[in-house]
C-alpha cells in the first residue's frame, strides 16, 4: 500500500521505529538523526532519575565546558568586542569526532584559566590603581589643611572661633604658639597627645558619618572634609563613586582606634599621611611614580586580555554550536535503553512514514563511515497508540500554523484548520480593514519583508519588528484582501474612487443647497463593488450600515457552516458514525433551522424591489425575535412571502426537536454498545488494553508485536523488542460521565450558535470605525489645508501630509491593523474553531539541531 503524500489538510503519516544501534557509533547515529530533523525519540527510561542515567557524566562534563563559554562571552560582551554571527557557520552534517570534542573540553579549560587569571590580575592591578589615586587625594586635601594650618594661623582661629564644634585646633594652635617657630606640627601634636585618621569616604555617606562620631565622641574632635572632584571608579563593576576626603584630630588612641572602627565599619578607606611637608611631597612623588608603573602594567595586562578576548570572540559561536548539539546528543541518548547482553543501544522513536527511506539511507552512510560490520537496525513497528501530529510546513505556511498551534495541535489525522486559515483569516481581517489605500501599504511593507528576507533574518530585529517579519506572509495575506475589500467598499484613504460611470443621477433641475434625490439610471448599474456616489449623500450611513450589518451576518453564517461541516469530515475518517448522527446532524440541522433561515431572508429581501410594489421593507430583527415569541403569527406589515408562519412553525419544532436528539442519542448509543460488549463478553469501551511489544519469538527468529510482525529491514532476525506499546490506558466507561459531557456540549452548542452569529457583529463595527476614523483623519488634517491658498497653501500642504501619513501609518495601519487581527483570531479560535476542533493532540516533537539553534537564538 503506497504511503499517502504529506499534505496540509491532515498531518503526516507517522510510524512508530524501534532503532538498535551499536554502541560504538550510537553518537554518530543520534547525531545524523538530529541533522535530519525528523525522529521523535520516545523515553525509555521515564522511570530512572536524571543521576543514574546511561550519559549522565558526559552532559556534566559538557554543562562545565558550555559554562565556560558562557563565561567567555560574558567577558567579551562587557569589553564590546565583536562576534562572529552564526549564519557565518555552515551548519555541516558530519559532527565532530569524540576527539575533537575532547580537544575543545581541553582548550576551553586552559583559557579559562588564562582569562580568569588576566582577569584577576587586571582586578587586583585596578583595585591597586584606585587606592593609589585615593591616596594621592589624601595626600593633598589633607596637606594642604596642614599647610593652611601652619601657615595662616591667625585666620584659623578666627575660624575656630566662631565654630565651637572645633575646640581642638584652637588648642594646637596656641601650642604651636609657644613653641620655636620652626618647630613642626607632629611635635605640637605629640605634646597634646593628638592624634588624627585621614582618609575618603563614598559622599552619600558623610552626613550619617559625621552623626556617628558627634555622637560616639561627644563632640570632643575636629574634622574637615574635601569633595573629590572627579568620580573614583569602582574595579569591581564599574561604578562611578562620588568620594570625599577627610582628616578627623582627637585626644588619645583609644579614641583614635575608635575612630579608626566607626570609619572602617561606614566603607571609609583609611590612608597615612605626614605632617612634614617635605616628607608629604616625598609621598606624593613615590605615589605618582607608582601610577605611572602601574598604568603601564594595567595598559600591557588590558592588551593582553582583548587579544585574547578577540581570539576567541572569532570562534565562540561555534564552539557554542558543536556544544550544544553533542549535549543534546547526549540527552537523546539517555532516552534510549541499553542491552548489556549485546553491547547495544535500543532506541524507540516516531517519525514520518515518508522519512523512513530518508532515515535508514543516512543510517547507512553513517555505518559505512565508521566501518562498522553490524548494520543498525530500523524495525517499524505496527502500535494502537495515538502518533503524534506532524503538520509539513513551509516558509509560507509557518505563520498560519501557528495561529491555530497556539490554540492546540490538533489529533493524528484530524482535519487541520491550519488549511483554511490561509483564506479565511486574512480575508475575515479585510473586512474589517477594508480600505485600497492602507492595503497597499501593508502590501508593500509585507513584500519589503519578503524581499530583505536574508538579510534580515541573519540581523538582531527589536521584538515589534521580528514579531512582523515572522507573520511577513500573513501580512502579504491581509495587504491583499484589504486592497479587494477596499475595492468593495470603494474606500481608498477614506475617498471614493471614481473607477466607472455612476448608476445614480440627479434630477435635470437640481441646484446646489437643495436636497433631492438621485435616481437610478435605466438599465446601468455600477459593475463592480459599492457605488462612488454613495460617498457624500446624507444616508451614506444608513445605507453602509444596514449593508455590512448584513454581510456579516452572511460571512459569520458561511463561516461557521464550513466549520461545522469538518465535524463531519473527521467523525467520517474516524468511522464514528455515531459523531455524524448524533452531534453533526441535530447540530447542523438546528442551526440552519434559525440561522440558516435568517440568512434566506436577508437575501431574500434584496432580492424584492419593495418600493416597486409600494411597500416598505419589512424589519428582520422583529420578525427573528417574534419567530419565537409569537410562533404562527406574522404582522402583515412584517410579511417577506406567502405562507411565512407556517414555514417559520416548522423551523422553530425542527430546531427543538434536536436539541433532545443532540443531548440523548449519543450517550444512549454508547451505553447500548457497552452492554452488548459486556453481554458478549467482551472487553468494555474504553477499557485499558495493553500488550508487550515482544511477545515471542517464533522459530523463524521474526519478532511478533502483540500477534503483528514487525516489519523492518532484512537484519530483522536479530532484533530483539524490549519495550512495552500496548494501548495508552483509558478509563472505565461510566454513563454518568459521558452524559454529563453531553449535555455541557448541548448547552454550549444551542446558546454558541446565538452568541457566535452575533459576534460576526464585529466585521460590520470595526469596519464601520476604520472608515470613520480615516475620515475624520482626513478632515483634520489634508481636508482642512487645501483650504488655504498661495505659499502659506503649499507649507500647510506639505506639513499637513507629513503629519496625516505619520498618523496613518501609526494610528490607522499599526493600531487599527492590530486590533483587527485579534479580532480576526478570536473568530477563528472561538466561532470557528469550537465547531470541529479541540486541540487535544500531541504535538510532534522531533529532535532536530535546527530547532535546537532556533531555541537559542530566541532564548539569546
Amino acid at each position: 500500500m503506497a504511503v499517502p503524500k504529506n499534505t496540509l489538510f491532515r498531518s503526516a503519516d507517522m510510524s512508530l521505529t524501534q532503532l538498535y544501534i551499536a554502541n560504538e557509533i550510537g553518537r554518530e547515529v543520534v547525531s545524523a538523526l538530529g541533522e535530519i530533523g525528523e525522529v521523535q525519540f520516545r523515553d525509555l527510561n521515564s522511570e530512572t532519575t536524571a543521576f543514574q542515567r546511561t550519559f549522565t557524566q558526559e552532559i556534566r562534563r559538557l554543562d562545565n565546558v558550555e559554562r565556560q563559554l558562557r563565561y567567555f562571552q560574558t567577558q567579551i560582551d562587557k569589553e564590546s568586542i565583536p562576534m562572529r554571527p552564526r549564519h557565518e557557520f555552515s551548519n555541516m552534517l558530519a559532527a565532530p569526532s569524540a576527539a575533537e570534542i575532547d580537544e575543545l573540553a581541553e582548550k576551553s579549560e586552559s583559557l579559562e584559566q588564562r582569562i580568569a587569571s588576566l582577569n584577576d590580575s587586571y582586578e587586583t592591578l585596578k583595585k591597586r590603581e584606585v587606592e593609589l589615586t585615593e591616596w594621592r587625594w589624601v595626600l593633598t586635601e589633607a596637606g594642604g589643611f596642614f599647610d593652611r594650618a601652619h601657615g595662616n594661623v591667625d585666620e584659623i582661629r578666627l575660624s575656630t572661633n566662631d565654630n565651637d564644634e572645633a575646640p581642638l585646633l584652637q588648642d594646637v594652635e596656641q601650642q604651636a604658639r609657644g613653641q620655636n617657630g620652626d618647630a613642626s606640627g607632629q611635635q605640637s601634636l605629640s605634646v597634646m597627645n593628638i592624634g588624627f585618621v585621614a582618609g575618603v569616604i563614598p559622599r552619600g555617606r558623610i552626613a550619617a558619618f559625621e552623626r556617628i562620631l558627634w555622637r560616639t565622641l561627644r563632640g570632643n574632635l575636629y574634622m574637615n572634609q574635601s569633595e573629590i572632584p572627579k568620580p573614583i571608579i569602582d574595579p569591581t563593576n564599574n561604578e562611578e563613586i562620588h568620594k570625599n576626603v577627610f582628616v578627623i584630630f582627637a585626644h588619645g588612641k583609644e579614641v583614635i582606634a575608635k575612630i579608626r572602627k566607626i570609619s572602617e565599619s561606614l566603607g571609609a578607606d583609611l590612608y597615612s599621611v605626614d605632617e612634614n611637608s617635605d616628607l608629604r611631597r616625598e609621598q606624593i612623588h613615590e605615589v605618582n611614580t607608582r601610577l605611572s608603573d602601574l598604568a603601564s602594567v594595567l595598559r600591557n595586562t588590558k592588551n593582553t586580555l582583548d587579544a585574547e578576548l578577540t581570539q576567541i570572540a572569532r570562534s565562540l559561536i561555534a564552539w557554542m554550536i558543536v556544544i550544544k548539539k553533542e549535549k543534546g546528543v547526549y540527552q537523546t541518548l539517555n532516552r534510549c535503553s541499553y542491552d548489556q547482553a549485546r553491547k547495544t543501544l535500543v532506541a524507540e522513536a516516531w517519525c514520518p512514514t515518508n522519512s523512513l527511506s530518508l532515515i535508514k539511507s543516512t543510517l547507512q552512510d553513517v555505518n559505512d563511515r565508521a566501518g562498522m560490520s553490524v548494520p543498525t537496525i530500523v524495525n517499524q513497528i505496527k502500535t494502537s497508540k495515538t502518533p503524534p501530529t506532524y503538520n509539513v510546513k513551509n516558509k509560507f505556511t509557518e505563520a498560519f500554523q501557528t495561529i491555530i498551534d497556539a490554540y492546540g495541535t490538533a489529533k493524528y489525522t484530524e482535519v487541520n484548520p491550519g488549511l483554511p486559515t490561509i483564506v479565511t483569516f486574512p480575508f475575515l481581517f479585510a473586512v474589517m480593514f477594508g480600505d485600497f489605500g492602507h492595503g497597499i501599504i501593508m502590501f508593500c511593507a509585507a513584500l519589503a519583508m519578503i524581499y530583505f528576507e536574508n538579510p534580515m533574518s541573519k540581523t538582531k530585529l527589536n521584538e515589534l519588528v521580528a514579531m512582523a517579519f515572522y507573520g511577513r506572509y500573513i501580512m502579504l495575506m491581509m495587504g491583499m484582501f484589504s486592497i479587494y475589500t477596499g475595492l468593495i467598499y470603494n474606500d481608498a484613504f477614506s475617498k471614493a474612487l471614481t473607477l466607472f460611470p455612476s448608476q445614480w443621477e440627479w434630477p435635470s433641475d437640481f441646484k446646489e443647497g437643495q436636497t433631492f434625490q438621485a435616481q437610478l439610471k435605466g438599465g446601468y448599474r455600477y459593475p463592480f463593488g459599492l457605488d462612488w456616489s454613495w460617498h457624500g449623500s446624507d444616508n451614506e450611513l444608513l445605507f453602509s450600515n444596514s449593508f455590512k450589518m448584513k454581510l456579516s451576518i452572511l460571512m459569520g453564517w458561511t463561516h461557521m457552516t464550513y466549520s461545522l461541516c469538518l465535524s463531519w469530515i473527521n467523525a467520517r475518517h474516524f468511522k464514528s458514525s455515531i459523531d455524524i448522527w448524533g452531534n453533526f446532524v441535530p447540530g447542523m440541522v438546528f442551526f440552519q433551522s434559525i440561522f440558516g433561515y435568517l440568512v434566506f431572508t436577508i437575501i431574500y429581501k434584496w432580492c424584492i424591489d419593495w418600493y416597486a410594489i409600494n411597500k416598505s421593507p419589512p424589519g428582520l430583527l422583529n420578525m427573528l425575535i417574534y419567530m419565537f415569541l409569537q410562533p404562527g403569527k406574522v404582522d402583515p406589515s412584517e410579511q417577506l412571502y406567502r405562507g411565512q408562519a407556517v414555514i417559520q412553525v416548522i423551523l422553530l419544532l425542527i430546531a427543538v426537536a434536536c436539541v433532545p436528539v443532540l443531548l440523548l442519542l449519543k450517550p444512549l448509543y454508547l451505553r447500548y454498545e457497552h452492554n452488548k460488549a459486556r453481554a458478549l463478553g467482551y472487553r468494555g469501551i474504553g477499557e485499558t488494553s495493553r500488550f508487550s511489544a515482544l511477545d515471542g519469538d517464533d522459530e523463524d527468529g521474526h519478532a511478533m508485536n502483540g500477534g503483528r510482525e514487525s516489519v523492518g529491514s532484512d537484519n530483522e532476525a536479530n532484533a530483539m523488542i524490549t519495550e512495552d506499546i500496548g494501548d495508552e490506558e483509558h478509563e472505565e466507561f461510566e454513563f454518568s460521565e459521558v452524559m454529563i459531557h453531553q449535555t455541557i456540549h448541548t448547552i454550549e452548542f444551542c446558546l454558541n450558535c446565538v452568541s457566535h452569529t452575533a459576534s460576526y457583529l464585529r466585521l460590520w463595527a470595526l469596519s464601520l470605525a476604520h472608515q470613520q476614523l480615516s475620515v475624520v483623519l482626513w478632515t483634520m488634517t489634508l481636508g482642512g489645508a487645501f483650504g488655504f491658498t498661495g505659499v502659506l497653501g503649499v507649507i500647510m500642504v506639505v506639513v499637513a501630509f507629513y503629519g496625516w501619513f505619520f498618523l496613518t501609518l501609526a494610528i490607522l495601519c499599526v493600531m487599527e491593523g492590530t486590533s483587527a487581527m485579534l479580532h480576526s483570531l478570536r473568530l477563528h479560535w472561538v466561532e470557528a474553531m469550537s465547531k470541529h476542533f479541540i486541540g487535544d493532540g500531541i504535538p510532534f516533537e522531533p529532535f532536530s539541531f535546527k530547532q535546537l539553534l532556533e531555541n537559542w537564538d530566541d532564548e539569546g
